[in-house]
């Protein structure tokens, strides 16, 4: 009976010790979740905090276990071992993507809302996690990528000061070059293009190679700029005179030589131009979602910091503080309606 009691002793600090871990262990998970439920870029650090307590919760239980000395330090020993071998065996799956998390989210490459293209993946980061990221493309699609994909390819980000938008005809060796320059520079400049440039790209067998390019400063309407500058280019050329067609053709078509392949000029009106709507607003709606939640969270840290500038200044600031307060809550209240329509649009049709 005594022999009985005394393991009973012994394992009461144990039982208390891992009561208390579990209870923490929950209670940790419950708090963190409620505080950061209407926070979609809290999921990454909640999740990497989760982890980091949730081993230091085994390595506690181990060290108040009611073992001897030696026996703890193999425990020890062999969750190191198991650490060592995970590290290892899974740095391609998911040890990887959790480290390459960790390095996207060090070095703030790329944000939600920002246009990426990793190899021939194409579109807009609408969520950044732990594990992976989701990328809306051009056909309103949500892609899931694994982080340690978007760090082992090259990853690349276009600016949010402007991107380079380039398009390529190929023409005959009759066409004069300078004409033809000149044509494809004015088409670049009437699509909404600034600082534009041709540059011959190749001298083929039949026909030479042009390149058109321009800088386009609002990068929301990507897409449609490319399509414009193809379509501006298609009617600048027919406009001048110049056949858009392979040399090869000449030698099968039954046409005299002074006979042009150009179509009438048929441009859509303005107005129904402004009646159709921009490809960008129907595909990526959860990356403009997602952007626009990400500068919110911007101002508020911008204003979260003058206040605290204000605080830590001399003087009677009273009116400015307040002002900066109101601005601050108006700021929350966007963000939260912006990460609810962030939400709303990542479930699927039976959830909703």
């Amino acid at each position: 009976m005594g022999a009985l009691l005394s393991s009973i002793s012994t394992l009461i600090p144990f039982l208390a010790t891992l009561a208390a871990v579990l209870a923490f262990l929950l209670l940790a998970n419950r708090v963190l979740r409620k505080r950061w439920d209407k926070q979609p870029e809290a999921q990454f650090r909640f999740q990497l905090i989760m982890l980091s307590l949730t081993l230091a919760a085994v390595l506690l239980v181990i060290a108040v276990m009611p073992v001897s000395d030696s026996l703890r330090g193999q425990f020890l020993s062999l969750i190191g071992i198991l650490l060592s071998a995970a590290i290892a065996l899974a740095s391609t799956t998911f040890i990887a993507n959790i480290m390459a998390g960790v390095m996207l989210k060090t070095i703030e490459k790329a944000r939600p809302g920002d246009f990426i293209t990793v190899e021939e993946l194409t579109g807009r980061i609408t969520e950044m996690g732990l594990l992976h990221t989701e990328i809306q493309t051009e056909f309103r699609d949500l892609v899931t990528v694994p982080n340690s994909y978007m760090t082992s390819r090259p990853l690349k980000v276009v600016r949010a000061s402007g991107s380079i938008i380039t398009a390529e005809v190929s023409l005959g060796y009759d066409v004069p070059q300078g004409r033809v320059m000149d044509v494809l520079r004015e088409a670049a400049e009437q699509s909404g293009l600034k600082d534009c440039f041709v540059h011959i790209r190749e001298l083929g067998d039949f026909a030479v190679t042009y390149r058109v390019a321009g800088l386009l400063e609002d990068i929301s309407s990507l897409i449609s700029a490319r399509s414009r500058l193809l379509s501006t280019m298609l009617a600048a050329l027919h406009r001048d005179g110049i056949e858009v067609l392979s040399p090869n053709h000449m030698v099968t078509r039954a046409l005299p030589a002074d006979v042009r392949v150009v179509p009438e000029p048929s441009l859509p009106s303005g107005r129904d131009e402004e009646k159709k709507p921009r490809v960008e607003e129907v595909a990526f709606d959860k990356a403009d979602d997602a952007a626009s939640a990400e500068k919110l969270r911007q101002l508020i840290a911008g204003t979260e910091e003058e206040l605290k500038t204000l605080r830590e200044a001399e003087g009677n600031q009273q009116t400015v503080m307040a002002a900066l307060h109101k601005r601050l809550q108006h700021l929350q209240t966007q963000l939260e309606r912006a990460d609810e329509r962030v939400k709303s649009d990542g479930e699927s049709p039976t959830s909703r």
